[in-house]
């Protein structure tokens, strides 16, 4: 049904071709730039074809699933895209591009906002969205994509187009609209053009599919996501094929975390598309930091969080929260073999996505030239905290176990000989058990050599070593495996660096040359620790309380500290800063959480007593009351020996007063007699 207008704004159509009316029917706003150009030949056109595009008019006019559009009429190019395909049709002798039905008897013959956003097999003029002049050729560019992807000919034959095809035009949009927001909007829009009074269902399906992949790799704008997600919506929640409807649903679901993530940073693989289209998962492996692994499954929106979160469900881990997946990457020169302490943890953002990450580690060894980089993803704990030591989840002591176990091997947790030999022992425990003579194992001395820091082992002759050990693991007879691993754990804990996570830096600041150029931060729930990376050596500790202040940026973090009781800054150069202002912060967070949990405790516990107070026992209600009879009359008879002594206390004082008149009779008589004498 045509939209009826104002015969004073259609005046003001026809006065000026290059403007439409605005939301508010007073205002005009200029024709997009590629509009002007495309009016700038003889085609004549006085307006009446169209329909004006005011929200007050439309919102009576469009049907239900595109009433989010309204809000954003200014966002489309509705004049400047009709007159072009007013001009389009007259110049193929066609009645209409636009698949709408017609009302009633009578053929339509004027266009709205509807039919802009209706399925059409031909290309378009111009975009639908008002965007830069130099995306434009690209828009309508990607709108014969879409419709070669769809199999749509405008000769009315129903073109096939394989799957290898598709890959290739969908990889063609994904470059296109990757990384231009703009032209984001623009597909996601002319995409949903054409799920709108599609009359053929195999194209319509496709549509869909095309939809589903785009939502998969990357979320449009907040405006035009608002749009989309309402009519994906309705549309998911609607639809008669059971087709369509599963692949709105996907795309509504795929919308929702391509919106949290954002665009993927490189351009999905092949892979990852056939993936999609073929309904399968792709997998790769994660690594443990006892070296075994487990494989996951992703497709083009699995996130590290949700990674985190299958792995997790694998191993039977509940307790994950503090748990995450880190890039580890290890280089080798030539033949060198891999030394252990030369391996870097990159934390990884929740929201990065498993194929950018593959993606990158993939370019990563194809830039080292000359050198073996091992790269390979590790789970593991972000960070130590001190609600960890009440958790009992078997997978979570055992995880925690060798992360710490790992960070001692490399000589993160310095150690005096006994406690080294004490260590030892019980990690050898906890390998192989307890056997009479462990010494006549096969891998006896590996056991010596992986569970014993190098730094520590050459600080004496190895038979000493080994002498101290196993008269040490003797005397654990007792213990079980578990017991060890507690045991192992719970002296590590008690160090003041101990549960700590620890990052490489390089010193920028240090205002009083307490530092080397090169350091290892520890972070706990105690403060941070700065230790000398070679040889490993303790050298320094800042409490939380004494940290005042710290920040980070992408290369640096700073911390303003208190050093004897003065405030220092110190900076140091990283790629790590926000995991380490991260850790910081949260073991601080749990400080003061700690805290309050205590004030309010004890609050509770003081309204708990005046309750537990007033809480009479009907067995005592009897004796009760006797007491009270009897402190009330003790105070009574309190009352009336009070009162007996005040009035004696006045008798007495009277009787003074009496005896000092007396005393002064007796001067002044004998003083009378004394003068008549």
């Amino acid at each position: 049904m045509p939209i009826d207008t104002l015969p004073s704004m259609t005046q003001s159509m026809r006065a000026s071709r290059s403007s439409f009316s605005s939301s508010n029917g007073h205002e005009e706003v200029p024709f997009h730039s590629a509009a002007s150009v495309s009016n700038g030949d003889d085609y004549d056109s006085d307006g009446s074809n169209f329909a004006p595009s005011t929200p007050s008019a439309l919102s009576m006019a469009v049907p239900a699933e595109l009433a989010g559009a309204i809000p954003l009429i200014d966002r489309f190019q509705v004049e400047a895209f009709l007159r072009m395909m007013q001009k389009q049709i007259n110049s193929s002798g066609k009645r209409s591009f636009f698949s709408k039905k017609s009302v009633g008897t009578q053929v339509r013959e004027k266009f709205t906002f509807e039919d802009m956003l209706c399925f059409q097999k031909d290309p378009i003029p111009t975009s639908l969205l008002k965007i830069n002049s130099d995306l434009v050729s690209r828009a309508t560019k990607m709108f014969h994509m879409i419709l070669k992807y769809m199999g749509v000919d405008s000769s009315e034959r129903v073109t096939s187009v394989g799957i290898d095809e598709r890959v290739e035009l969908v990889l063609k949009l994904y470059k296109q609209t990757l990384k231009r927001a703009e032209l984001r909007d623009e597909l996601f829009v002319q995409i949903s053009k054409q799920t709108r009074n599609n009359p053929d269902r195999q194209n319509l399906i496709k549509a869909w599919e095309l939809m589903y992949l785009c939502a998969s790799s990357m979320p449009p704008s907040k405006d035009i996501g608002g749009y989309l997600s309402e009519y994906v919506h309705n549309v998911a929640h609607s639809a008669s094929d059971s087709e369509v409807q599963t692949l709105a649903l996907n795309t509504l679901n795929a919308l929702k975390r391509s919106v949290k993530a954002g665009p993927r940073n490189t351009i999905p693989g092949r892979e990852e598309v056939e993936a999609i289209l073929t309904n399968r998962k792709l997998t790769t492996i994660v690594f443990f930091l006892d070296e075994t692994f487990e494989e996951i499954t992703y497709d083009m929106t699995t996130t590290v969080s949700d990674a985190v979160e299958e792995l997790a469900n694998i191993i039977k881990l509940s307790a994950y929260s503090s748990f995450s997946l880190f890039e580890c990457r290890k280089v080798v020169n030539g033949s060198k073999s891999a030394d252990l302490g030369n391996e870097e943890y990159i934390g990884l953002d929740d929201n990065k996505y498993i194929g950018d990450l593959l993606a990158e580690i993939k370019a990563a060894k194809d830039r080292s030239k000359g050198e073996i980089l091992q790269c390979k993803l590790i789970f593991k704990k972000k960070l130590f905290r001190e609600s960890d030591e009440a958790v009992t989840d078997p997978m979570f002591v055992q995880l925690s176990y060798f992360q710490l176990q790992h960070d001692y091997i490399l000589g993160n947790y310095p150690v005096g000989r006994d406690d080294a030999v004490q260590l030892s022992a019980l990690q050898i425990l906890a390998e192989i058990g307890f056997v009479c003579s462990p010494e006549s194992c096969t891998d006896w001395n590996t056991l010596l050599e992986r569970f014993l820091p190098r730094q520590i082992a050459l600080t004496r002759a190895r038979r000493e070593w080994e002498l101290d050990i196993l008269s040490r693991y003797r005397s654990m007879e007792h213990l079980t495996k578990d017991d060890a691993r507690q045991q192992f754990l719970r002296i590590l804990r008690t160090l003041p660096y101990g549960s700590s996570i620890f990052f490489s830096v390089r010193k920028i600041d240090d205002p009083i040359g307490l530092l080397p150029g090169r350091i290892v931060l520890g972070i706990n729930k105690r403060g941070v620790h700065f230790f000398r990376p070679v040889p490993k050596e303790y050298l320094h500790s800042a409490e939380l309380r004494d940290i005042m202040q710290f920040g980070s940026s992408n290369t640096a973090v700073f911390f303003k500290m208190r050093v004897a009781g003065v405030l220092h800054i110190f900076q140091f150069e990283t790629k790590q800063g926000e995991e380490i202002c991260v850790a910081l912060q949260t073991h601080i967070n749990d400080v003061m959480l700690r805290r309050y949990s205590k004030a309010r405790s004890v609050a509770n516990g003081s309204v708990n007593g005046d309750v537990s107070n007033n809480f009479k026992p009907p067995s005592l209600e009897v004796y009760e009351k006797r007491v009270q009879d009897l402190s009330k009359a003790v105070e009574e008879s309190q009352k009336n020996t009070n009162q007996l002594l005040g009035e004696l206390h006045e008798k007495q004082k009277q009787e003074l007063k009496t005896q000092e008149e007396l005393e002064c009779l007796k001067n002044a008589l004998r003083k009378e007699k004394e003068d008549l004498m």
